[in-house]
């Protein structure tokens, strides 16, 4: 063998120093014999979709276990490297979702401005008819219109509207809900809001309370005594909230309702309470007689009192002394000043403001 020869030995393809994809070629594991051919017409005939994925995985720096791909040059692999692979995630059912543009033509767009202005007018002209239907005449007279909008229809409509509020009210009152309570430096001014005169002090010598419509069937009458030496006294610091718009926070101790309901229980049918008052003349001192009527699982909530001191002193006559009814679940209206009778009925009694328009059940 000469020298000629052993200079053949280092010109095999093996042993020709190649770079960068030519010698990862040579050093696969699965390489064969086979694979010293080159490898681009296999390149060519693979799909995109996986030769974007092979090249994914290269520019990654992983090695390749593809047999036969293609060397690549360092130009190609920078290339890919930058080429993302977008994943199109699917979109939550709660996520907000891109608004499509919406493309209508002049035309038509004119012609639903057109509609929409009139169905507007047309709206607004039925609203302020409805609204003359419904505001009571002296208002109307104020805004010029001086026909009587008063009738029957309007009234029947009235009340049966307040009616679906009592029946929601009702439906919704729960002995376990309690209204909020205050701090004593929370406490602000509440007037005296009579619904008539306020009453002469000298009715108070000889005040009593009558309690009628009792199990035992008899008629039982209490001094201011009676009720503060024989039941406890319970102080709480609620907002009276008057259907005039305004309200306040006061100090009231008094006796539970519910505890002079188990000491002289009413009759087994009784539902309701109506309740009397020392207010018996209107501002101008005409004759008239205020009465309340509320239902008795109302008069069994925990908060509501007989109240009898206010703000940590016995109650004054503006304040309805010396015995009020302090019920913080329902609109002032219902709370009673210088109550004088009780008497438990099975059906609804006749209630003063209720016969004036007000609602009947008046809960907050």
């Amino acid at each position: 063998m000469n020298d000629k020869e052993n200079g053949d030995d280092s010109l095999k393809p093996q042993q020709i120093p190649s770079t960068g994809p030519k010698q990862e070629i040579a050093e696969s594991p699965e390489a064969g014999p086979e694979d010293t051919s080159p490898s681009v017409p296999m390149a060519i005939e693979k799909p995109d979709a996986a030769e974007a994925i092979k090249q994914h995985v290269d520019a990654d720096g992983s090695p390749s276990s593809s047999v036969g791909h293609e060397p690549r040059t360092d130009e190609s692999a920078s290339s890919v490297s930058v080429r993302p692979v977008s994943v199109k995630k699917p979109h939550s059912f709660f996520a907000e979702q891109p608004l499509s543009p919406i493309e209508m033509a002049p035309r038509v767009l004119r012609y639903q401005s057109r509609r929409d202005f009139l169905v507007f007018g047309a709206g607004a002209l039925e609203a302020l008819a409805g609204a003359g239907f419904l505001l009571p005449q002296e208002t109307l007279s104020r805004m010029g219109m001086r026909r009587n909008m008063d009738s029957p229809g309007k009234e029947w409509f009235l009340n049966k509207a307040l009616r679906i509020d009592d029946d929601v009210a009702e439906a919704l009152y729960s002995a376990t809900r309690s209204v909020p309570t205050y701090t004593k430096s929370q406490i602000s001014p509440l007037k005296n809001n009579y619904n008539g005169s306020t009453p002469d002090p000298g009715y108070i010598s000889g005040w009593k309370l009558t309690l009628d419509g009792l199990s035992c069937g008899l008629s039982i009458s209490l001094d201011i005594q009676n009720l503060l030496t024989r039941f406890p006294v319970h102080e709480q610091i609620t907002r009276l909230v008057c259907v005039e718009g305004w309200s306040a926070i006061a100090w009231w101790a008094g006796l539970r309702f519910d505890d002079l309901i188990g000491a002289y229980p009413p009759m087994s049918q009784a539902k309701w309470a109506r309740v009397e008052s020392s207010v018996n003349l209107d501002v101008s001192g005409s004759p008239d007689p205020y009465f309340m009527s509320f239902d008795l699982a109302t008069a069994r909530h925990p908060q509501t009192l007989l109240a009898t001191h206010f703000n940590g002193q016995p109650l004054t006559v503006d304040h309805g002394a010396p015995l009020r009814l302090l019920v913080p679940v329902k609109l002032g209206l219902k709370n009673v000043k210088a109550i004088t009778r009780i008497t438990y009925v099975a059906e609804e009694p006749r209630d003063y403001w209720a016969e004036r328009g007000y609602s009947r059940y008046d809960g907050i």
